[in-house]
């Protein structure tokens, strides 16, 4: 379930009221008045969860789910077990995002004061001029927190912090000795979106930001919450400025990442990783241990561990060179014919 230091539990509703929000159909009647407390996805779903199945190469997966109920199309609704309501939609996601809704919703600070009378600040914590700090939220011993800067609601900071002026930091967990600079921004919604009936319509972001100890994150970086799952950075990584991390996203220790590199949602990032500067990853792509990753390279496949790849799409580093001096010999060739 959601955080309840970040989100409000609006639950518990009956699958008949979801059905009616999202137009699906309760295929069992007698389960109609079944509640349900929460959104899941499908690994982690219990029996007073609702999830979804919009990928019909997850229905194996749907086969075992704890769920107690689950928006799934027609024609999958037999890879349910019987333990599962299911609630037949055209659009699984869409039913999935007006549940998520119904469900949850993003806690909000009082507004009454800038330092919430609920905080907790440790010894030694340093605040500068118009330092806005949330419901709950705690500051380690010895941090240091430049103006202007906003942190959210149930925010955790760790001991030993350097957070520059005007980082925004919100749904985020932050170890010790993590250095933040200028205009960062960590824990907004990732970038998701399905078809409803009218357009476009986000999908709720119900996950976390958690930044381990040591890390370092350069200014105006961006790093999304989970859509579900957390979105995690390892211990002592390196962020360079103007970077941005989609939702879902796992970095592993001690990796490097140059300024304008960009991680879509989803990806897996081992230990080590070096990344060139505006370098593109793919979303739900694996990087292996000890991976390099040239610049303004283009990842749209899984690279493995300890390979250096270049080029767009990018590729095995040698492989790529070779492309290019042969195209260099060719256009030689093409300019002396000319």
């Amino acid at each position: 379930m959601p955080d309840p230091r970040f989100f409000e539990d609006l639950g518990p509703v009956t699958l008949a009221e979801l059905a009616a929000l999202t137009g699906a159909v309760v295929v069992d009647p007698a389960t109609a008045n079944r509640e349900v407390r929460a959104v899941s996805v499908l690994d982690s779903a219990t029996a007073e969860t609702v999830t979804f199945v919009s990928d019909r190469k997850r229905l194996s997966q749907a086969h075992e789910t704890a769920a107690g109920a689950c928006f799934v199309e027609a024609s999958g609704q037999g890879s349910l077990p019987a333990g599962c309501a299911a609630l037949v939609t055209a659009s699984p996601q869409r039913a999935y995002a007006l549940a998520a809704t119904r469900l949850h919703q993003p806690r909000l600070s009082s507004g009454k004061t800038a330092i919430a009378a609920n905080a907790s600040l440790e010894p030694g914590v340093e605040l500068g001029p118009g330092v806005v700090v949330g419901d709950g939220a705690r500051i380690g011993r010895g941090s240091r927190i430049g103006a202007n800067t906003a942190i959210g609601p149930g925010v955790t900071i760790g001991r030993d912090c350097e957070i520059a002026a005007n980082v925004t930091l919100g749904f985020a967990l932050i170890g010790d000795r993590v250095r933040i600079l200028a205009g960062a921004v960590i824990g907004e919604p990732g970038f998701g979106a399905t078809v409803g009936a009218t357009g476009l319509i986000d999908i709720p972001q119900l996950g976390r930001v958690i930044i381990q100890d040591g890390v370092s994150i350069g200014a105006n970086t961006c790093i999304d919450r989970g859509a579900f799952h957390d979105t995690v950075i390892g211990e002592n990584t390196k962020i360079d400025n103007q970077v941005q991390i989609g939702h879902n996203v796992r970095v592993g220790r001690n990796c490097a990442l140059a300024a304008h590199t960009g991680i879509s949602g989803s990806v897996v990032i081992g230990d080590g990783v070096q990344f060139g500067g505006r370098a593109g990853v793919a979303d739900h792509i694996t990087i292996g241990d000890g991976a390099r990753i040239g610049a303004g390279a283009g990842v749209i496949r899984d690279v493995p561990a300890g390979e250096t790849w270049a080029g767009y799409p990018a590729k095995p580093i040698r492989r790529w060179m070779r492309e290019v001096a042969w195209l260099s010999r060719m256009a030689d060739r093409r300019e002396k014919d000319v």
